[in-house]
Formats: C-alpha cells, structure tokens, sequence
C-alpha cells in the first residue's frame, strides 16, 4: 500500500532534490575529471602540483559519494524503502558534516590565500616559466585570459629563469649585462602582428614598460588575486544554497520514513 495524501508530495519532492543532486555530483565528477586531464586549469598556479593532484582527487570521490547518495535517496523515495531512506540519510548527514568543517577551515583561512596566489604567481614567472612544461602552460593561459604580463609587469621577466635558460653562459672575462632580455609571446596584445609581437617581446633592460602600447603592462598578481575572491565569494552562495538544500532534504526525508513506517504499521 503507498503512502498518499501530502505525505506523496513529500515523496516526490525527495525523488526530485535527489535528481538535482545526481546532476550536481555529475558535474562535479566531470569537473574533476577535466581538471586532471588539463594542466592548463587556471587554479593549479595556486597550488603545490602533488598538493593539487590530491586535492582534486577528493573532489572525484566526493562527486562520486554525491551519485551514490543521490541513487540511495531517489529509489528509496521511490520504492517507499526504509533501510535505503536511512542509509540516505546517513550518507547525507556525513557529505552535510564535511562540508560545514571544509566551509569553516576554509574561512579560517581565506586570508592567507591571497598571499597563496601571490607567492605562487611570483615563483611561476622567476623560476618555472620555461623551465617546468605545465606551469608555463598555466601562466600563458593567465597572461591570455587576463590580458596581464609578469607577477607585477613586463619588467619582472629581466631576472627571470625563462631568460636565463636561453640565455648563453658569460665568461669570466666579461661581466656585463645583456642589453636586452625576452618576455613571452603571451604578453604581446591581440591586435598585432606575429612579426610585430617577436620584436615587442625583445626589451631592454631598464627600460620601463608602462609607456609600450604593443604588450600588457599590468602584472597578472593582482588580477588573479582579485578573479579569485570574485569565485570564493561565488562558490560561497552556492555552498550555502546546496547546504540549505540539503538540510531540506533531511528533513523530508526523515518525515517520508516515518510516512512509510506508519503506513507499514497500518497494514499489520
């Protein structure tokens, strides 16, 4: 016998919230997946490369968690299933606990993550660019997307290891310092020419770059740094709508198992 009256309206807003969250657990593991196929995703400039592979690995498992959970609470509604209502239900008590500890870790936090990407920014274009293949793909992506060049400019590529790599060991018989030094092709704006961005990337050494008009001249620091408090406070709206959510679904489907075990109880 199936439950009716408003307790099948809370049943199929269960099977409904659960198809959300199938979706939601879908993209995640999308997203993660994606994540470590592309070395250029922009957020691993911010982040140690093992710290990184780990941490988008939890973020596989904790969107495949997401699907099992989603499936336990859909065929339990559905099926009108005690153990597999309450097994939902723990699941989505603990996925709930994680969140809340990560959301409170996070904000504890969130001020040393502007000097996070700072740091990272600045090592990237000193000691990485041309040196470590992923990160030079990562920081060219930056310096496209945000029309940025360097940590703080152009100027920051003179004592760079993308420099001195290509640059031919001095004697001892000659000190001086080279007359010029390169920048990334990255730097170069869009509405030139190949030509003209080969010898715009050529600069002299001193020479301030502020007055060129063929290359970016913002450093990309501080344009990533700002990108990335615009998405934590994004990724905070969202945090709490899905944990208001979430909370909901708890409590209605804490209500369609008494719904079922009353029913159950009728019919003995």
């Amino acid at each position: 016998m199936t439950i009716k009256g408003c307790c099948s309206v809370v049943k199929y807003l269960v099977v409904l919230v659960n198809l959300l969250f199938w979706v939601v657990g879908f993209l995640i593991v999308s997203l993660a997946i994606w994540m470590l196929s592309d070395p250029t995703f922009l957020i691993s400039m911010t982040q140690n490369e093992k710290n990184y592979t780990i941490g988008l690995y939890i973020f596989l498992a904790v969107g495949g968690l997401m699907l099992i959970v989603a499936f336990l609470g859909c065929c339990g509604a559905f099926k009108e299933s005690q153990w597999m209502l309450t097994s939902f239900f723990c699941c989505l008590l603990m996925v709930l606990v994680a969140e809340l500890a990560a959301g409170a870790w996070a904000y504890q936090n969130s001020d040393k993550l502007d000097n996070v990407v700072r740091s990272a920014v600045k090592e990237a274009v000193q000691t990485q660019y041309g040196v470590i293949p992923t990160r030079t793909a990562t920081l060219d992506a930056i310096q496209k997307h945000y029309k940025c060049c360097g940590a703080e400019g152009p100027n920051d590529w003179q004592s760079s290891a993308f420099n001195n790599v290509e640059r031919p060991a001095l004697s001892v018989e000659i000190s001086t310092q080279p007359a010029s030094y390169k920048v990334p092709e990255t730097c170069c704006i869009a509405n030139i020419t190949p030509e003209q961005c080969k010898k715009a990337t050529h600069m002299e050494f001193l020479a301030s770059a502020k007055t060129r008009s063929d290359l970016f001249v913002d450093g990309c620091m501080e344009k990533l740094v700002k990108a990335v408090q615009e998405n934590i406070k994004l990724i905070c709206y969202v945090g709490a709508a899905i944990v208001g959510i979430e909370l909901l679904t708890l409590i209605l489907s804490l209500l369609l198992c008494c719904a079922i075990r009353r029913n159950d109880n009728y019919k003995h």
